[in-house]
């Protein structure tokens, strides 16, 4: 009995080496992974930021890139650039590339905090009859304040941006789930970007 045992134990040692996981550094790369801050809300609408940065991290990953939310939030300044609590984050996460998004009224001022009175504009709003009218168009035009939604793509450790760019988002009765197709658009972009690294 005790030969059959450590024949046994000696099969299955002989064996394990060959089942174990190799360490990851002699695994090949899957890609990319790319850190997504937390989307900043630059207009005086109430949108909900976690849930933008969330599709924007659902829409990026694929087979090839590899992506995850950041808990510091992209920058309030006009122009996208990583903080420092950005860049100590995708360091201590390890991405290649971090992406700041930001969605702004550029119509509106750029401060949600100040608030003046409105403009008279001459001709004023465009309206849009919009299927989605809660009335069902019998509360007349619907007028839609349009957002733009500024991106940009940095390499990890460069203050030089890869892309950035904005699109105009044409909102819809439900501004929310106008802003969840624009951070399709924006994660389209991107991987389109990444395709040319």
């Amino acid at each position: 009995m005790g030969r059959a045992f450590r024949f046994c134990l000696a099969s299955v040692f002989a064996v394990f080496p060959v089942m174990a996981p190799q360490p990851l550094s002699s695994q090949p790369s899957s890609g990319p992974s790319v850190c997504v801050a937390v989307v900043d809300n630059h207009t005086a609408k109430s949108l909900n930021p976690e849930r933008m940065t969330e599709r924007l991290v659902r829409s990026l990953t694929g087979e090839k890139i590899k992506t995850a939310a950041m808990d510091s939030s992209t920058t309030s300044d006009r122009t996208l650039r990583p903080t420092v609590e950005n860049g100590e984050e995708v360091k201590r996460r390890g991405c290649d590339y971090i992406v700041l998004t930001q969605v702004t009224d550029p119509n509106g001022n750029h401060d949600p905090t100040d608030f003046h009175s409105p403009e008279v504009s001459i001709g004023g709003k465009v309206p849009s009859v919009d299927a989605s009218d809660p009335l069902g168009g019998q509360s007349g035009p619907v007028y839609r304040d349009n957002l733009e939604v500024n991106f940009a793509l940095f390499r990890s450790g460069t203050p030089k941006a890869l892309l950035d760019t904005r699109l105009l988002d044409r909102s819809s009765a439900n501004v929310s789930d106008s802003l969840m197709q624009a951070m399709d658009r924006v994660a389209n972009r991107i991987h389109h970007e990444l395709k040319k690294k």
